[in-house]
Protein backbone atom coordinates (compact mmCIF):
# COMPACT_ATOMS: atom_id res chain seq x y z
CA UNK A 1 0.00 0.00 0.00
CA UNK A 2 1.06 3.42 -0.58
CA UNK A 3 2.38 5.36 2.34
CA UNK A 4 0.97 9.15 2.69
CA UNK A 5 2.64 11.85 3.98
CA UNK A 6 0.83 14.24 6.44
CA UNK A 7 2.53 17.72 6.57
CA UNK A 8 2.26 19.44 10.25
CA UNK A 9 -0.13 22.51 10.31
CA UNK A 10 -1.06 24.57 12.82
CA UNK A 11 -4.88 23.65 14.13
CA UNK A 12 -7.20 26.43 14.66
CA UNK A 13 -7.68 27.97 18.84
CA UNK A 14 -12.01 27.56 18.48
CA UNK A 15 -13.93 24.37 19.30
CA UNK A 16 -14.60 24.51 15.37
CA UNK A 17 -13.82 21.63 13.08
CA UNK A 18 -10.04 21.76 11.98
CA UNK A 19 -9.64 21.21 7.92
CA UNK A 20 -6.64 18.92 7.71
CA UNK A 21 -3.86 19.98 5.08
CA UNK A 22 -4.06 18.73 2.05
CA UNK A 23 -1.75 15.60 1.30
CA UNK A 24 1.80 15.65 0.65
CA UNK A 25 1.63 13.21 -2.03
CA UNK A 26 -1.05 12.22 -4.37
CA UNK A 27 -1.19 9.11 -6.18
CA UNK A 28 -1.96 9.46 -9.77
CA UNK A 29 -4.94 6.91 -10.25
CA UNK A 30 -4.24 6.47 -14.36
CA UNK A 31 -0.33 5.08 -13.57
CA UNK A 32 -1.24 2.82 -10.40
CA UNK A 33 -1.73 -0.38 -11.88
CA UNK A 34 -5.18 -1.68 -10.16
CA UNK A 35 -4.57 -5.47 -10.76
CA UNK A 36 -1.96 -7.70 -9.74
CA UNK A 37 -0.13 -8.47 -6.37
CA UNK A 38 0.52 -4.83 -5.10
CA UNK A 39 -2.73 -4.38 -6.30
CA UNK A 40 -4.62 -6.93 -4.37
CA UNK A 41 -2.40 -6.27 -0.71
CA UNK A 42 -3.55 -2.61 -1.29
CA UNK A 43 -7.69 -3.98 -1.75
CA UNK A 44 -7.47 -5.93 1.09
CA UNK A 45 -5.75 -3.30 3.41
CA UNK A 46 -8.70 -0.66 2.35
CA UNK A 47 -11.38 -3.60 2.80
CA UNK A 48 -9.99 -4.51 6.53
CA UNK A 49 -10.18 -0.84 7.37
CA UNK A 50 -14.28 -0.49 6.48
CA UNK A 51 -14.68 -4.12 7.22
CA UNK A 52 -16.57 -2.93 10.46
CA UNK A 53 -20.09 -0.96 10.39
CA UNK A 54 -18.69 2.15 13.05
CA UNK A 55 -15.38 2.67 10.86
CA UNK A 56 -18.03 2.84 7.94
CA UNK A 57 -20.32 5.34 9.95
CA UNK A 58 -17.10 7.25 10.91
CA UNK A 59 -16.16 7.35 6.76
CA UNK A 60 -19.99 8.81 5.97
CA UNK A 61 -19.72 11.24 8.91
CA UNK A 62 -16.37 13.12 7.41
CA UNK A 63 -17.65 12.81 4.17
CA UNK A 64 -20.76 14.78 5.25
CA UNK A 65 -18.68 17.75 7.02
CA UNK A 66 -15.31 18.75 5.85
CA UNK A 67 -13.84 18.19 9.21
CA UNK A 68 -14.53 16.88 12.33
CA UNK A 69 -13.03 17.02 16.20
CA UNK A 70 -12.83 13.66 17.60
CA UNK A 71 -14.78 14.80 20.61
CA UNK A 72 -18.08 15.45 18.14
CA UNK A 73 -17.31 12.45 16.35
CA UNK A 74 -17.54 10.52 20.23
CA UNK A 75 -20.94 12.87 20.55
CA UNK A 76 -22.45 11.12 17.71
CA UNK A 77 -21.61 7.62 18.07
CA UNK A 78 -22.88 5.29 21.43
CA UNK A 79 -19.29 4.75 22.19
CA UNK A 80 -16.56 4.84 24.38
CA UNK A 81 -14.16 7.48 23.31
CA UNK A 82 -11.09 5.26 23.22
CA UNK A 83 -13.21 2.89 20.83
CA UNK A 84 -13.42 5.70 18.76
CA UNK A 85 -10.30 6.97 18.78
CA UNK A 86 -9.29 3.30 17.64
CA UNK A 87 -11.42 2.95 14.76
CA UNK A 88 -10.05 6.19 13.85
CA UNK A 89 -6.53 4.49 14.11
CA UNK A 90 -7.54 2.21 11.62
CA UNK A 91 -8.90 4.32 8.72
CA UNK A 92 -5.72 6.01 9.26
CA UNK A 93 -3.61 3.38 9.25
CA UNK A 94 -5.26 2.62 5.89
CA UNK A 95 -5.01 6.11 4.82
CA UNK A 96 -8.14 6.17 4.18
CA UNK A 97 -8.50 9.37 6.85
CA UNK A 98 -5.57 11.90 8.27
CA UNK A 99 -5.52 13.90 11.31
CA UNK A 100 -4.69 17.23 12.13
CA UNK A 101 -3.39 17.56 15.70
CA UNK A 102 -3.41 20.27 18.09
CA UNK A 103 -2.33 19.52 21.54
CA UNK A 104 -5.19 17.34 22.98
CA UNK A 105 -7.65 17.84 20.03
CA UNK A 106 -7.96 16.23 16.97
CA UNK A 107 -9.44 17.12 13.85
CA UNK A 108 -10.21 14.24 11.33
CA UNK A 109 -10.88 14.53 7.52
CA UNK A 110 -10.95 12.00 5.06
CA UNK A 111 -8.35 11.27 2.34
CA UNK A 112 -9.74 12.04 -1.14
CA UNK A 113 -7.30 10.14 -3.33
CA UNK A 114 -7.54 7.20 -0.97
CA UNK A 115 -11.21 6.65 -1.58
CA UNK A 116 -10.92 7.40 -5.34
CA UNK A 117 -7.77 4.69 -4.95
CA UNK A 118 -10.26 2.15 -3.07
CA UNK A 119 -13.23 2.97 -5.81
CA UNK A 120 -10.51 2.47 -8.68
CA UNK A 121 -9.84 -1.07 -7.18
CA UNK A 122 -12.99 -2.22 -6.63
CA UNK A 123 -13.97 -1.31 -10.04
CA UNK A 124 -11.03 -3.34 -11.51
CA UNK A 125 -12.64 -6.67 -9.38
Amino acid sequence: MTTKTIPNTPACESDEPVCCAPEGQTVELLTVPVDGPAADDELAAFAKAIAHPTRVRILRMLAKKEARMCSHIVDELPLAQSTVSEHLRILRGAGLVQANENGPRVGYCIVPSALKRLKALLEAV
